[in-house]
This record gives structure tokens, sequence and C-alpha cells, in this order.
């Protein structure tokens, strides 16, 4: 029987990303697990900028203070019996996410999917679609936003 007791959700704090956590914490809820909430800084360049320090103009260290603020409001609500870990990653987001879910047992990834168009998509495919071809763990995705 499928039962998954660690959940990893891969967030980009995009619109998909939301609705994939919303359907993470329910299966959560339904399985008993515990949830991985993962954001993935992509590092761009030899110099390893990430390319939110690049297009960003903050500081480092102020750049990933924000994202560690953004990451903590992807969590369940006030009085979830849900428990849940942040974790914070620097490098390519498929490696990272799939690294994620090895090295922490994860039974289930539950991600979003984004529209990558043009050029990138073609040569690279998307991060999810990459995921799914490397990750060891079933992959859910979620290709639509949130209902209003």
């Amino acid at each position: 029987m499928f039962r998954p007791t660690t959940i990893l959700h891969p967030t980009d704090f995009s619109d998909y990303s939301r609705h994939a956590f919303q359907i993470a914490l329910d299966l959560a809820k339904e399985y008993g697990a515990s949830l991985l909430i993962l954001h993935v800084v992509e590092t761009l360049g030899p110099e390893n900028l990430t390319f939110g320090e690049v297009s960003g103009q903050l500081e480092p260290e102020a750049y990933r203070e924000r994202l560690r603020t953004d990451l903590q409001r992807v969590a369940p609500p006030a009085g979830s019996s849900v428990r849940f870990v942040h974790l914070l990653a620097e490098g390519d987001p498929t490696a990272e996410i799939t690294r994620a879910a090895k090295e922490h047992a994860c039974g289930l990834i539950v991600m979003g999917t984004h529209g990558r168009t043009g050029l990138r998509r073609l040569l690279m495919g998307s991060v999810a679609e990459q995921v799914i071809r490397h990750a060891e763990s079933p992959v859910l995705t979620v290709k639509s936003r949130a209902p209003d």
C-alpha cells in the first residue's frame, strides 16, 4: 500500500507552487506524513552568482535572508497537525530536488509546473520534467493555478 511518510514540496513561490502546496498539505494530512518544503536558488555562471543576486541588486546575504523569510511563509496553517521542515538549497534545481528527495527518504514529490517557453524549454525541458525523469520517488505535478 502506498503510504509516504515524508512528502517533498519544492516551491518557486509561484501560483502553481501554492496550489501544489495545498495538495501536498492535504496528502500529508491524509497519510500522516511530514512535509519537507524546499526552495532552490538556481546558481548561474562561473562566479556561482544566483539569479536573484544578479537581477535583484541585493547583497548576497540580504537576498538569502529574504528567501528564508519567503520560504517561512510556505507553511501549514497555525494549529495544523502536519509536521514540516523548511530547506533552502542552492544549485541546479533538478539536482537539488532529487538529492533532497533521496537524502530525506521522501516517498512522494508534489510540485507545480509552469509554462517555460522558447528555446530554453526546448533545450533543457522544465524542472518538473527533469525531476520526473531523474527522481527515484513518485512525482505528482500540478499544472494549474490555485482556484480563486
